[in-house]
């Protein structure tokens, strides 16, 4: 049987979540609302006793100076409860770390400790005003799920029920050969159906390699017939835009009023070209390693890495920066022998933030992606002790 371990700030204490979400409300959806409280809460998939619930709570969870904590619901002079969680599937940081040390501290083995969030709203707004913080602002539809509780339908004795964000199926993997000797068209449908995002001549160039002589010969003796989806996924996932970077690879024809001019490559034309014809003395290290290395004096190099996130980002603003900017730390690390990080820079391109038109569906507004970006530049560094030194947007 799960339980729950609310925790939230003492009386006197100041919410600074709390407060910054309300200002976001009113300023970003134009909802008035009085006030905003937040409780973080954590669910714990296994059948643990009254004490140890209090061992976790007094040692784990709750910091005994400014919060508070209980296995039963604290929320209280509320007029719109929402809960938000991550959908089943979805990495739980937070839900991790907390599994992890609450086994440690009970020196035994538990299921799950799932992470969620409760806002506590106050305020003369009505479910639709309610739906669209929740929606709008709190909760990311892709990866997120929540809950919704009127202050009138609260009954403190039930609590919220939120249910455990475990994966359930039947599904067992097993490996599919895939005949890619098909149509033009069912190459095209295959790339569809399996999500390989793969274009009409990458598939054609599978087809091919797959039946090549040395390659049928190969398998064969291999005892292999025709490819796997495997493999497939492989090469598509290594031929994808995020890791190929085909667009910024590719010719690209640029026609206007004064002609065509053909570009064979944008960043082999107007970075590394440009890079190389330049050729300053102080380039220890480009385009080979990790990341760049650059001659500080003669005792000491320095180690740059800069790197787009912008899809993930424009998906999961938060998720999507805190990945980018610990795949850049993790970068210099591993240039040369190894470099000591020191700090952080960004430069952010987004929309205009003031933007007010009705937006395409599955899009988030630009200032919400500006905020989980920013956010989660901050957390990936500080956190773990690099800290953002300074920026640009």
């Amino acid at each position: 049987m799960a339980s729950r371990i609310e925790v939230g700030f003492k009386k006197g204490i100041k919410d600074a979540l709390g407060d910054s979400t309300r200002k976001r409300i009113v300023e970003d959806l134009h909802i008035n609302v009085e006030n905003v409280r937040t409780l973080d809460v954590y669910t714990i998939d296994a059948d643990i006793s009254n004490e140890q619930i209090k061992i976790l709570g007094e040692e784990l969870f709750a910091d005994p100076v400014i919060q508070e904590y209980s296995h039963k619901p604290l929320a209280e002079d509320f007029s719109w409860l929402i809960e938000v969680g991550f959908k089943p599937g979805v990495t739980d940081n937070v839900g991790a770390t907390a599994k992890k040390a609450s086994e440690d501290i009970l020196k035994t083995t538990i299921k799950g400790v799932y992470f969620s969030r409760q806002y506590l709203i106050n305020g003369k707004i009505t479910k639709e005003d309610a739906d669209k913080i929740a929606g709008g602002l709190l909760a990311n539809t892709l990866i997120e799920r929540w809950v919704i509780i009127n202050s009138k339908d609260w009954d403190k004795q039930k609590g919220v029920h939120l249910p455990l964000p475990i994966v359930k199926g039947k599904h067992k993997p097993a490996v599919v050969e895939l005949d890619l000797n098909i149509s033009d068209t069912k190459l095209k449908e295959l790339s569809t159906q399996r999500l390989l995002a793969l274009n009409h001549g990458e598939m054609i160039a599978l087809k091919e390699y797959f039946n090549t002589e040395k390659m049928r010969t190969q398998r064969k003796d291999l005892g292999l017939t025709l490819p796997t989806d495997v493999e497939i996924e492989v090469l598509a996932q290594t031929w994808s835009e995020h890791c190929k970077h085909k667009i910024f690879n590719s010719q690209i024809t640029y026609s206007d009023d004064k002609g065509s001019l053909v570009i064979n490559s944008l960043f082999n034309t107007f970075i590394k070209r440009a890079t190389k014809e330049i050729n300053k003395p102080w380039l220890v290290s480009v385009f080979t390693d990790n990341a760049g290395v650059i001659k500080f004096n003669d005792e000491y190099n320095l180690v740059m890495k800069v790197e787009t996130h912008n899809t993930p980002s424009a998906l999961d603003p938060y998720g999507g920066a805190i990945t980018g900017i610990v795949g850049v730390n993790r970068d210099p690390m591993g240039t040369g022998i190894g470099a000591r990080l020191i700090f952080n820079t960004d430069i952010f391109c987004f929309a205009s933030p003031f933007y007010d038109k009705e937006l395409p569906p599955r899009l988030l507004h630009p200032k919400r992606i500006f905020e989980g970006v920013r956010r989660g530049v901050e957390h990936g560094g500080n956190k773990s002790g690099i800290p953002t030194v300074n920026g640009c947007i």
